[in-house]
């Protein structure tokens, strides 16, 4: 399914997959990140290793990011953060950063500050006195609900089963009649089946069990299968599609990077629109859901 670049409607609702990978380091896949531009709002959920560069690869500004969103706080999902917040300050963001996720969230940011001292400093008080305000985190912690409304787009977040990873959260975006839900990290959830009922699009993650155990030899065996048991297998995946019947799934998040069963597995539990997702797959939601894939 390949798409033509301009979303269909003034009221859809552009998903642009920064990174697709885990935190294994790979040059075609960077950390997870995804972008949801929808209206005048432009969204960013997690922030992994490279966000910053893919977001300036697209041409969008640091300082138009609205706002953050964390699933859940493992280093992948959040090791791209200082560079996106003094970034963009650096390149002319005017506001503070606002960061939403589960609780820790607001320590974590409030403990980056403190690590960034001396450059804030530097840069705010000595040097090229930037502007103070923009450096400033506004951080919430939240849980399940509808955590955000602004322009008409509604953000919700739900809880999701990332085994002993607790809190983590899944997010559903609804704007213009449009919808997408993004899975964040989890092993099959009944209750990220519940949440994407009705929705357009739906970005889960998934592990490939087996190229798992072959790439990951840093790990003893028990941790090989303790990761695995907290992520979704592509046949766990297909019958979440299966339940939800979304107009396009799509995988993101894909460990260990390289994806030699996955598709195949899935289509065991899944027959409907699936696409594996590249780093800077854009995914258009409007009267038609379409794909455009990043030129090589």
């Amino acid at each position: 399914m390949i798409a033509m670049a301009a979303c269909a409607s003034a009221q859809g609702i552009k998903v642009t997959l920064l990174g697709t990978g885990s935190p294994l380091p790979r040059m075609d896949r960077f950390g997870p990140s995804i972008l949801v531009e929808a209206g005048k709002e432009t969204l960013l959920f997690d922030c992994g290793r490279g966000a910053a560069q893919r977001l300036n690869q697209i041409k969008v500004p640091f300082s138009d990011v609205t706002a953050l969103f964390l699933t859940h706080l493992h280093s992948d999902h959040t090791v791209g953060i200082p560079d996106v917040w003094l970034t963009g300050w650096i390149r002319g963001r005017k506001v503070p950063l606002r960061v939403w996720g589960p609780p820790g969230t607001k320590n974590m940011m409030t403990h980056l500050a403190q690590a960034y001292e001396f450059d804030i400093h530097i840069r705010r008080d000595v040097d090229e006195k930037f502007p103070g305000a923009a450096v400033e985190v506004v951080a919430k912690d939240i849980g399940e609900g509808v955590v955000y409304e602004s322009n008409g787009v509604k953000v919700t977040a739900f809880t999701v089963d990332h085994g002993v990873v607790k809190p983590a959260l899944g997010y559903r975006i609804d704007f213009g009649g449009r919808s997408v839900v993004l899975s964040g990290d989890t092993r099959y959830s009944e209750n990220l089946i519940r949440f994407s009922q009705g929705a357009d699009v739906v970005v889960h993650e998934v592990i490939d069990p087996e190229a798992f155990r072959e790439q990951a030899p840093f790990l003893n065996a028990e941790q090989r299968e303790n990761v695995i048991a907290h992520h979704t297998t592509p046949e766990q995946a297909g019958k979440i599609f299966t339940k939800v019947k979304p107009k396009l799934a799509v995988y993101s998040h894909i460990v260990p990077g390289t994806t030699p069963n996955v598709m195949r597995l899935t289509r065991t539990t899944y027959s409907g629109p699936l696409e594996m997702g590249e780093d800077l797959m854009a995914i258009e939601i409007g009267d038609k859901v379409e794909v455009r894939h990043a030129q090589p």
